[in-house]
């Protein structure tokens, strides 16, 4: 039995004990779970604190540490949704989603035209996506392979369970990406963050970071309608907001791609205002400051 089986472990014995029980003892197990991870104040919660501060300058000290439990708690929720979430009917995701504009992802995939949509980490996008499945539209999206193993295979299952085509990030997986726009499918692509070199420069809150090219090469090369999303929660369940995108005509195809991922940072920054909470970054995102580019 090897070491990544072991440290997945607890993931499976928590995924099954967190689905058997009541949904309210569940929903307070996680808000519980959430408190203790912020009073501890490692890594991850100094990091999205900081995170924070750039979204919510104006904020004083009060008013940053309500934020923090806020958006711990989504956090939290998240996770908890993530765990039931397989034993939802149809009609209970349906019923939990409220939407703006929606018509710009329905209306070009009723026409066979497909479409890109590019998102951020922000409520839960598994929700949303488990929507569009509902509705019969072939969704595709990517993940980067992590590790363990088994746990990554779990949430493989978990996504492909719920009707989604799901690619591990490598170099074949843009070609498949490109055939699938060809047909028609719906392709959602979480698109908030890229610190590699093949990342794109942007400007985000006014400071700058980098984010990945691959929503923006789709709708360039292929011609299918680009356009964004922003979920964020509710008190019953998630709304998501979307926006179209201005695929620019002019310019080399390196101008053009960098002007598009520029005006995906600022309406996902529009959304995260918004609902910083809800906005589940506990990762550098910025390049700034102490950032060093890994050379591997």
């Amino acid at each position: 039995m090897n070491k990544d089986f072991l440290s997945s472990i607890p993931y499976f014995v928590g995924w099954r004990l967190v689905r058997a029980l009541p949904e309210k003892t569940a929903y307070s197990l996680f808000e519980s779970i959430g408190k203790m991870v912020l009073s501890r104040n490692g890594a991850p919660m100094k990091r999205l604190r900081s995170n924070l501060q750039r979204v919510a300058p104006g904020n004083g000290s009060d008013a940053m540490d309500q934020l923090m439990h806020a958006a711990v708690s989504s956090n939290m929720r998240y996770w908890c949704d993530t765990f039931r979430s397989p034993d939802w009917s149809r009609s209970r995701i349906s019923t939990m989603v409220t939407t703006m504009r929606e018509d710009l992802l329905t209306a070009p995939m009723k026409d066979g035209r497909g479409v890109v949509v590019a998102l951020p980490h922000a409520g839960n996008w598994d929700h949303a996506g488990f929507y569009f499945c509902g509705m019969g539209f072939p969704l595709v999206s990517v993940v980067e392979r992590v590790k363990p193993e088994a746990l990554f295979n779990k949430f493989l299952e978990y996504r492909q369970n719920m009707g989604m085509e799901i690619l591990a990030l490598d170099g074949r997986s843009m070609g498949t990406l490109m055939q699938r726009a060809r047909e028609g499918a719906l392709i959602a692509l979480v698109s908030d963050r890229d610190l590699s070199r093949s990342g794109v420069d942007v400007t985000f809150f006014g400071h700058p970071a980098r984010m990945p090219a691959g929503a923006a090469l789709l709708a360039i090369r292929t011609g299918i309608p680009l356009i964004t999303a922003f979920v964020s929660y509710t008190n019953t369940g998630i709304h998501i907001e979307f926006n179209s995108v201005v695929i620019p005509l002019q310019g080399t195809e390196e101008q053009r791609v960098s002007t598009v991922v520029q005006e995906c940072a600022d309406q996902f920054a529009k959304g995260i205002a918004k609902h910083p909470q809800d906005w589940h970054m506990l990762q550098r995102i910025w390049i700034d400051g102490d950032f060093q580019e890994r050379t591997l």
